[in-house]
């Protein structure tokens, strides 16, 4: 069976790139590797994704914030899908990845930058938790054996457009 190699971006990598790595690794089932990274790298994933993770029994364990040159140029990892999930990262220019992945952009306002009390804060960040659970679990109904990828590029842009007008993401 095929395992599909897919990498998360975000200029920070220390909310929702880090919360799209732990949900698909979960929910993949040894079908889909996750992994995230930033253009700028914070250094540091934010304590409530972490606690958001946990809470709902994500693995955390060696979630880092990490820049995308760990997985850029030959020799390195091959992906077959790259997904921004912020705003800024989709307007960079991103290294040149081996294998010349699917990529999708599937917005999601940061819940690191909000401000306001703490249950505030937290409401954010499940916000977009639930809002990337619900593209990856949409990603993961296509039945990626039985269709081609241009099929499969289709599908992971709608799955992007899907909220972009929703109030919740």
């Amino acid at each position: 069976m095929k395992v599909y190699n897919v990498l998360f971006l975000c200029t920070g990598n220390s909310a929702r790139s880090i919360l799209a790595e732990s949900i698909m690794n979960k929910l993949g089932k040894g079908r889909f590797r996750a992994f995230s990274a930033g253009s700028h790298p914070s250094g540091r994933v934010n304590p409530l994704a972490l606690d958001l993770l946990e809470r709902l029994d994500f693995p955390t364990e060696g979630l880092r914030s990490k820049s995308w040159d760990e997985f850029a140029g030959m020799g390195r990892i091959h992906f077959d899908f790259v997904v921004t999930v912020c705003d800024n990262a989709a307007a960079e220019a991103c290294p040149v990845w081996p294998g010349h992945p699917l990529t999708a952009h599937w917005g999601i306002p940061d819940p690191a930058a909000v401000q306001g009390t703490a249950m505030q804060k937290q409401s954010a960040f499940s916000q977009a938790y639930e809002s990337m659970e619900r593209r990856i679990k949409l990603l993961l109904s296509v039945p990626m054996a039985s269709i081609d990828q241009i099929r499969i590029k289709e599908r992971m842009d709608a799955i992007g457009q899907s909220w972009k007008n929703s109030t919740t993401c």
